[in-house]
Order: C-alpha cells, then sequence, then structure tokens
C-alpha cells in the first residue's frame, strides 16, 4: 500500500533530481523509495552471492538504476575496456 509522504526539500535539489530520474526512465518517487529501502533495511544484508559482503546504503540505492542484456559478460567488456585505455601510447 503506497502513502503520500510531503518532504521539505530546495527546488534545485528537487529539479536536478527529476532530471536524473527521468535520465533513468524513472519517477522520482521510485528513486525516492528505493534509496529509503536501502538506509532503512537490516544492516547485516548480504549480496546473495557473495555471502561476506555487505552493501553500502550507496550501492544499494544504486540497484535496479542499470539494466544490462542478458547476454552482458562483464569480464569480457572490463577486459577489453583496460586494454584500450593501457594500450593508449
Amino acid at each position: 500500500m503506497n502513502t503520500k509522504l510531503t518532504l521539505s526539500i530546495d527546488k534545485s535539489v528537487i529539479a536536478q533530481a527529476k532530471e536524473y530520474a527521468a535520465r533513468q526512465g524513472r519517477s522520482l518517487s521510485d528513486l525516492v523509495e528505493n534509496y529509503l529501502k536501502s538506509v532503512a533495511g537490516n544492516p547485516n544484508e548480504q549480496h546473495p552471492k557473495h555471502d561476506n559482503t555487505t552493501l553500502t546504503p550507496i550501492v544499494k540505492s544504486l540497484k535496479g538504476a542499470f539494466k544490462a542484456p542478458d547476454d552482458f559478460d562483464y569480464k569480457k567488456e572490463l577486459t577489453k575496456s583496460l586494454a584500450r585505455k593501457y594500450d593508449k601510447k
């Protein structure tokens, strides 16, 4: 069940946040809700693939902000990126 919340935030911050949300294809409410979930959640919550790693609130707030294709191989892309970076002379 959703409930309305009234916040007092500087106008320029709201404007910047709305622009950011639009660029991400998300609503400002969605961003705020996910951030609040990340900071108010269980402080001992751990990433399911890394049982000994606790995610910081900032990292948790970014979850869902990036949607990679199902066949995306981050190790391959990282290797290519690092090769480009260090092959430059």
